[in-house]
């Protein structure tokens, strides 16, 4: 399949996870594709898939209105960088890890939304971006307040850009996971004899068994980004095994 030969692709947190299986499955597509990620380690696996990679904080306005323009062209942007904290009941919160996760999660996506669309609409051209949300932004989840919040206000900031952006022809949908086993979910299992319950415990929470792999995720990002989602906009479209059926 190429279904996006010659589009040019910018995925921030694209080296690793989410966001390097989605780089990959665009380059199978066909797509030109620039992987954004902070984590500077992550650039030699990024240009092996045959990526160009750009180190980006995407809390950093100016940098991110930097890598945009330096882009000759920005047809599909994926705004999937992410991250979380740790778990406490509200009144326990860490006021810092909340604040840093809002910047990254929610902050973060609309720097690139409002960097990304302002270049998307100089060139007059069709464009689509895609955000990474969650099944938390859908179903609330106790003890992950930082997370839950950021992910709803993504999918909510989804739809109002897409109400505003469809006249130009510009598609902007949301894709919201339920537990992925990448990098960032590793570091929030168990070290102790419970890692290998909770791992049961999440391989059991959907209604399909089992847990998604990233190139699950990938390949609804794809769908989304290409001409056979022409009609699609405004969708959070979960991946997530019929967990937000319920």
């Amino acid at each position: 399949m190429k279904n996006l030969r010659g589009k040019a692709v910018f995925i921030t947190g694209g080296g690793s996870g989410l966001g390097k299986a989605m780089a990959a499955r665009f380059i199978e597509e066909g797509a030109s594709v620039t992987v954004a990620d902070r984590n500077a380690e992550t650039r030699q696996e990024a240009e092996a898939l045959g990526a160009a990679f750009v180190q980006l904080d995407v809390t950093d306005p100016k940098a991110f209105e930097a890598a945009i323009a330096r882009l000759g062209r920005l047809d599909i942007l994926i705004n999937n960088a992410g991250i979380g904290a740790g778990y406490s009941a509200l009144h326990e919160a860490d006021l810092a890890d909340w604040q840093r996760v809002l910047d990254v999660n929610l902050t973060g996506v609309f720097h690139g939304m409002k960097f990304g669309l302002a270049k998307m609409v100089a060139q007059n051209a069709p464009g689509v971006v895609i955000n990474t949300a969650s099944i938390t932004g859908i179903s609330a989840f106790p003890n992950a307040q930082a997370y839950c919040a950021s992910k709803a206000a993504v999918a909510h900031l989804t739809r109002c850009a897409a109400i505003e952006y469809g006249a130009l022809r510009i598609r902007i949908n949301a894709i919201a996971p339920t537990i992925v086993m990448t990098p960032l979910m590793e570091q929030h299992l168990p070290t102790d004899d419970s890692r290998e319950s909770t791992l049961a415990r999440y391989k059991s929470m959907n209604p399909l068994p089992g847990m998604p792999e990233p190139e699950d995720i990938a390949a609804a990002a794809a769908f989304l980004a290409s001409d056979d989602a022409r009609f699609i906009t405004g969708v959070v479209l979960p991946v997530d095994g019929g967990y937000t059926a319920r």
